[in-house]
């Protein structure tokens, strides 16, 4: 399960030779955008996060089931059941070869509710633990790829943060859609100085979050009182 505590500590990042060149096309964090973009990305209709492919938020486990065995071509017993101990929540996971068409093997997560038992959240990451022919150029290259996909989308104004250094990593994109419910791409790895003495980030993961309430998720939580 991917967790995202996008808790930002923040600071001045060099990429240095990484050369993430995320043309980022959104209103608020891009520079370069033209008048004739952004009026295009407010023609666009507002996105809606309903899940991930044919998962949708709310369906049960045996709904999510099936959804990724018609998504991916499996079978049931190529997914794996768990449970997160600490939120208490059931989780499914699957790994799918090009999941991004050339990114490699990704895995996938799907994550129930505590108290719901429906789903509430999906995580596709990318790393060397998952496909060990991953490199640090493909997961910049697909996070290239995604940054792009998501900064092209009209989420709801006043939502949008790219490109932002964070503890773990460069939060490269979160927005949101009319109902609240989010889509989170972070580069994830450690800060290392370069040979020109910058900060630069050495990418060890690439995982990107969609939730139905990102705020206050549906997980297990002790009542105020009870210690």
């Amino acid at each position: 399960m991917v967790h995202f505590c996008v808790l930002a500590k923040w600071a001045r990042v060099s990429l240095g030779a990484l050369a993430v060149g995320m043309a980022f096309a959104s209103v608020g964090y891009a520079a370069t955008e033209t008048d004739s973009a952004a009026a295009q990305q407010a023609e666009q209709a507002p996105v809606a996060i309903n899940g991930f492919r044919s998962a949708t938020f709310g369906m049960d486990k045996a709904a999510v089931i099936a959804a990724i065995t018609k998504d991916f071509g499996l079978t049931e017993a190529d997914i794996a059941q768990g449970q997160n101990t600490v939120e208490r929540t059931e989780l499914l996971t699957v790994k799918v070869p090009d999941l991004l068409e050339g990114g490699g093997t990704a895995q996938v997560s799907y994550i129930f509710g505590y108290t719901s038992k429906a789903l509430i959240q999906v995580g596709a990451s990318w790393n060397a633990t998952i496909d060990p022919a991953m490199t640090d150029a493909q997961l910049v290259a697909n996070s290239d790829v995604l940054g792009s996909h998501f900064a092209a989308g009209n989420y709801a104004p006043g939502s949008l943060t790219a490109a932002t250094a964070v503890e773990n990593g460069i939060l490269l994109f979160r927005g949101l859609d009319p109902e609240g419910r989010s889509a989170i791409l972070l580069l994830q790895g450690n800060y290392e100085e370069d040979t020109n003495g910058r900060n630069a980030l050495k990418p060890t993961g690439l995982a990107l979050l969609y939730s139905v309430n990102p705020d206050t998720p549906d997980i297990f939580r002790i009542k105020d009182g009870n210690f």
